[in-house]
């Protein structure tokens, strides 16, 4: 396959070997953009936090104060004073099915929005989606129309896709420098601290804003956060002048799509009516449609996922692991909020905390999260990239496989979310570098965003399994409670903790010496040009 390389942008004259190295007219190397990166860090780092943490202030903003978020939108909805109740039933049912509905087009949209990036450039993909992001933001908080505000809010999910292209900038900026891996490393896990700490101050006040404010002034801030961001990415975010070249891969667009559609349909099949043969068709439906989409895929000469890459042994052990840890970050967090909020005195079991008082629980965990991601990027230098991945999945597992046997204190849980969460966090910003540091430079932001993706499967698979084991049973002593049982739970942290050993055993197989430099990128562009 030609290898099609970045071409450097307008700032001086250049020319570019197939491998992507960079000689100047007179034959010095010219300063480099990641040059920039480190004599201007703040200005950099500042963007990438500004554009990443709005949107997950505006899920604090939503989710923060759900007794108020509901009476302002069953007035924002018009529903009369007595239909408070229906519209409330209403809201939970869009929250179940919608946010459904939103990963489910994240799903789609990072791979093809990721692919676009490395053809036309990250940069301009970036803007496109944060004003996209943006216009829905504001849509949710002006919306006449109930229909109308779902579509909005499902739209919102083209956020995803901000991080697998922040990453991509950083890569494409600091790839030729000795450190540009450690760069990139150290830019992701600013990145991913961005994101938890907007998350921690959007569910403090946007709980607090949506009790005080009317409903659309509370929705409208957010909104302006993430118009405020893509106005940081067009001001202070020069184009990296990387363009790969080709073309989307229509055929193998439409087959993934029908894929995703067909799997993620049959989940949610199952989470409405429970098991029937309608999720056996849809999901094997969906897996066919995958064995031919990876058939399409290894023909097509600008292949939407080369097929190639992720066969490298640096790279099928980082997407296996991002599918598995989306089966705990994403599909373990509701079972926790519930087990929190579960009385032990009417079941036998749970914390008997209130919504208020579960949300510190909620708030330990996260914190943990921001700790990991912002202390990957030092111990990656005082070990290796590969011993910090295995080390935090080896925390992921710990700490659920700790709850089995301890979940009967507020203290207990708290110390096992916190150990699970520092794993998680360091995670959440390595997985990504990794990928960036293993793709072919004309393939950094699909490598990126295919992390993105295939966590987001595994969250929805967890998701669906998880609901059906909390279901499948309550205890004796419940009487007509609707809490889930015990075993239940268990089988939950026992699935986190050991997709988390299985995703160890994984990277255990990845070389010694990968990701540290960038010299992996480079190998995978020699290996496509024989």
């Amino acid at each position: 396959m030609t290898t099609r390389c970045g071409q450097v942008g307008p700032a001086w004259t250049s020319r570019r070997t197939s491998c992507g190295s960079s000689r100047s007219a007179t034959g010095t190397s010219p300063p480099t953009q990641a040059d920039e990166l480190t004599k201007r860090p703040a200005c950099w780092v500042v963007g990438r936090a500004l554009q990443a943490s709005p949107r997950e202030r505006c899920a604090g903003s939503r989710l923060g104060s759900p007794t108020s978020l509901h009476r302002g939108l069953s007035q924002h909805l018009r529903a009369p004073a007595e239909g408070v109740q229906r519209a409330r039933s209403r809201i939970t049912v869009f929250s179940r099915d919608y946010e459904a509905a939103q990963l489910l087009l994240s799903a789609i949209v990072v791979p093809v929005l990721a692919r676009l990036g490395d053809m036309v450039g990250h940069r301009k993909v970036l803007l496109g989606s944060l004003a996209l992001t943006a216009a829905a933001s504001w849509a949710i908080a002006f919306s006449p129309t109930f229909p109308l505000f779902i579509v909005a809010w499902a739209l919102q999910g083209f956020y995803v896709v901000w991080l697998p292209l922040n990453v991509a900038i950083i890569h494409t900026r600091a790839r030729d420098r000795e450190d540009g891996a450690a760069l990139t490393r150290r830019g992701a896990g600013v990145i991913v601290m961005a994101l938890q700490a907007g998350a921690i101050l959007g569910a403090v006040v946007g709980g607090q804003l949506g009790g005080i404010l009317p409903l659309w002034a509370a929705l409208s801030i957010p909104a302006a956060m993430v118009t405020l961001a893509g106005v940081v990415v067009l001001v202070k975010v020069p184009d990296t002048g990387a363009r790969g070249g080709g073309r989307i891969d229509s055929t193998g667009t439409v087959v993934l799509t029908l894929a995703l559609l067909a799997i993620m349909g049959g989940l949610s099949v199952m989470r409405r009516t429970g098991f029937s043969g309608w999720v056996v068709l849809l999901v094997a439906v969906g897996l066919a449609l995958l064995w031919v989409f990876v058939r399409v895929e290894r023909r097509s000469d600008d292949p939407l996922v080369d097929m190639t890459m992720l066969r490298r042994p640096t790279m099928w052990p980082v997407i296996l692991t991002s599918a598995l840890f989306g089966v705990s970050v994403l599909g373990a967090q509701a079972p926790l909020s519930t087990f929190a909020r579960t009385d032990p005195a009417t079941v036998g079991y749970g914390l008997g905390l209130t919504s208020a008082t579960a949300g510190y629980l909620i708030g330990a965990y996260v914190l943990s999260l921001l700790i990991g991601a912002g202390v990957f990027a030092r111990l990656s230098q005082l070990m290796s990239p590969r011993i910090v991945l295995i080390g935090a999945s080896l925390l992921v597992a710990a700490g659920y496989l700790s709850l089995i046997p301890f979940h009967s204190g507020v203290p207990q849980v708290v110390a096992c979310m916190v150990v699970a969460g520092l794993g998680s966090g360091m995670l959440v910003a390595a997985l990504p570098a990794a990928a960036a540091a293993a793709a072919p430079s004309h393939q950094t932001a699909v490598a990126t965003g295919l992390t993105n993706t295939t966590k987001t499967i595994g969250g929805a698979f967890a998701s669906t399994a998880f609901a059906i084991a909390l279901a499948s049973g309550v205890a004796a002593a419940a009487g007509d409670s609707t809490a889930g049982s015990l075993s239940g739970y268990v089988t939950v942290w026992a699935i986190c903790g050991v997709t988390a050993l299985v995703a160890t055993g994984a990277l255990l197989t990845v070389p010694k010496v990968a990701f540290t430099h960038n010299t992996d990128a480079k190998v995978a562009e020699a290996e496509e040009l024989l």
